[in-house]
């Protein structure tokens, strides 16, 4: 059983921190999955998703800098729309959830640390087990530590993976706290600008 901190809230000088960085809770992990992987046919418009699952998608829209997706979720519990920005240069999903009413939470982008193959009509992302829950200009929340390091321990990843995850994610919280945890403001300085169908 590996026991670690399984998220951290970066936000500007909270809790006395210069570093401006808070745990907020411990988690055990006994079982961990592989990491998930997605793929993403934009000949066929369809996303199959981690458990093999084929979902229609509405639009697919491809930029210099990455890959743009967009489907409904009418099955989901919690959510109804998702919209999702695939990064390669940065190793990131950016993804805006349309919440419904029961299950709102309070934050504006979910980010994933993946891995990207891009092509001329496929892509495949693989999830590197840590996500940052992003509040625009307010704070940045680190979640799954303890899975990443469980999967190390466990040799569904191998330690290149691993530390390229947390550099991914160490340049992403800093990057954006130095922007005013504005997303926008630091995608800019990588020369990207992001569009959703809702915001």
């Amino acid at each position: 059983m590996v026991r670690q901190f399984s998220s951290a809230v970066i936000g500007a000088g909270e809790r006395g921190n210069r570093a401006g960085i808070g745990i907020v809770g411990i988690v055990s992990i006994g079982h961990i999955h592989p990491p998930k992987l997605e793929i993403f046919d934009l000949a066929a418009g369809t996303n199959t998703d981690p458990k093999g699952f084929v979902r229609q998608v509405d639009e697919y829209q491809r930029t210099a800098f990455g890959l743009y997706m967009a489907r409904s979720m009418p099955d989901h519990h919690k959510f109804t729309y998702l919209e999702s920005w695939f990064l390669p240069e940065l190793g990131l999903r950016v993804t805006e959830w349309q919440w419904r009413p029961e299950a709102v939470l309070d934050q504006d982008f979910y980010i994933d640390i993946v891995d990207i193959e891009t092509g001329d009509d496929l892509w495949r992302a693989r999830d590197l087990y840590l996500d940052i829950v992003l509040r625009q200009k307010k704070d940045a929340e680190v979640l799954d530590t303890d899975e990443l390091i469980a999967a190390l321990a466990a040799g569904l990843i191998d330690f290149p993976a691993a530390e390229r995850a947390l550099e991914n994610t160490f340049r992403t919280v800093t990057g954006i706290a130095k922007h005013g945890h504005d997303l926008d403001r630091w995608l800019a300085t990588h020369g990207i600008q992001l569009h959703w169908k809702h915001r």
